[in-house]
């Protein structure tokens, strides 16, 4: 195997292997590459049991073969040689030499045929999707995602076509809960939802940001997943079991409405949370007429408070929150405002755009 390739395509290709390799595994092939060299050019892949990505990149091919690369080392290689242009030839014994001007590495490789196969997922049915939305419901989801592994139901997204094109994806770790609804029009032909697990999930985060405007497809098959984009395709198994009803964690319209500004309640959480204790963020909100009071009390140091003024006419008011969970609801959301749902003390905090819940933030209160 011999073949010349741009260095920023290799680049590229080991970059988004960076991700997924494992640098810690009982399989000592798992962080490599393999890397195949034929008649219309060079794929990269990289596998960890879970999650695959095969990359594709010209290149012109003196001799076509293949051979397993340490995905870490070859991209630090390649990050740093001194020319555009790089040439990888296979050597006996797996070896493989990296040659660039006057730059020369041998590298230690793994025989081809030991690299584990990708599953064949040929009778998933690809939906064209748009990059933009398929990202904007990842960004608006996956903090929520638990990571708590005896949990491993929720240690994903769940992904729920819907009536009329359209499709939401819920996470929840149990403390909070984010919902999104968009169209993706096109028929998944799925029975019910799937759970996409989170490291697949921000793999594919990873390979939207790269070209959100790009044309994608994604299709289900039995226990995986499968996305695709010109030159690139990814596929990963997903979560076997069944979401808990999440329908039940959302509650009725809260009897307590307010409008807030939403970069205003952004700052004033950021600031007042300086003050709470380490681990709970906690802060109180208290309301009152058309006024929205964060206040923070730690023994240690002191106490903080910052009043906002809201619309708001109900009456009094005073809840704990982990300043954490609505921090990063709002650093997803967009819009000069946001709703604010309240019940009582005890009762869930439920945020969205005005008028609109196609987006929808639920946060569990806690005692302060």
């Amino acid at each position: 195997m011999e073949f010349r390739i741009a260095a920023d395509e290799l680049k590229k290709a080991l970059h988004r292997a960076q991700g997924i390799v494992e640098r810690k595994s009982t399989m000592p092939i798992l962080s490599n590459v393999l890397v195949n060299a034929t008649k219309a050019g060079v794929t990269v892949t990289a596998f960890d049991l879970d999650i695959g990505i095969v990359s594709e990149h010209p290149a012109e091919v003196i001799k076509p073969g293949a051979v397993t690369l340490s995905a870490k080392y070859v991209f630090d290689i390649v990050q740093n040689l001194p020319e555009a242009q790089l040439t990888v030839k296979k050597l006996p014994n797996n070896y493989a030499e990296i040659t660039s001007g006057p730059a020369h590495y041998k590298i230690v490789g793994m025989a081809p045929e030991e690299f584990p196969k990708l599953p064949k997922e040929e009778n998933a049915p690809l939906v064209k999707i748009g990059g933009q939305t398929l990202l904007e419901m990842i960004k608006k989801t996956s903090f929520a995602i638990s990571t708590d592994e005896t949990r491993y139901i929720l240690n994903g997204v769940f992904f729920e076509p819907r009536e009329g094109g359209k499709v939401r994806m819920v996470a929840t770790d149990g403390h909070r809960l984010s919902l999104i609804e968009r169209e993706l029009t096109g028929d998944f032909k799925l029975k019910s939802g799937v759970i996409i697990p989170r490291k697949g999930l921000f793999e594919l985060k990873r390979l939207l940001e790269e070209a959100p405007e790009a044309e994608c497809q994604l299709g289900f098959a039995e226990n995986s997943a499968l996305f695709k984009k010109p030159g690139l395709s990814m596929v990963m198994r997903l979560i076997d079991g069944q979401f808990p009803e999440y329908q039940r964690v959302i509650p009725k319209e809260g009897e307590k409405q307010l409008l807030v500004p939403r970069a205003r309640l952004f700052e004033g959480l950021k600031r007042i949370s300086l003050l709470s204790a380490d681990k709970s963020n906690a802060v109180k909100l208290s309301l009152g007429e058309n006024q929205l009071r964060i206040t923070a009390n730690n023994p240690d140091l002191g106490e903080a408070k910052d009043d906002i003024e809201v619309a708001y006419r109900g009456g009094a008011l005073t809840i704990g929150f982990n300043a954490r969970y609505l921090l990063d609801v709002l650093s997803v959301m967009e819009g000069d405002e946001i709703a604010l749902e309240l019940g009582d003390e005890h009762s869930p905090g439920v945020v969205h755009a005005p008028g609109d819940k196609s987006y929808t933030a639920v946060v569990m209160p806690m005692r302060v």
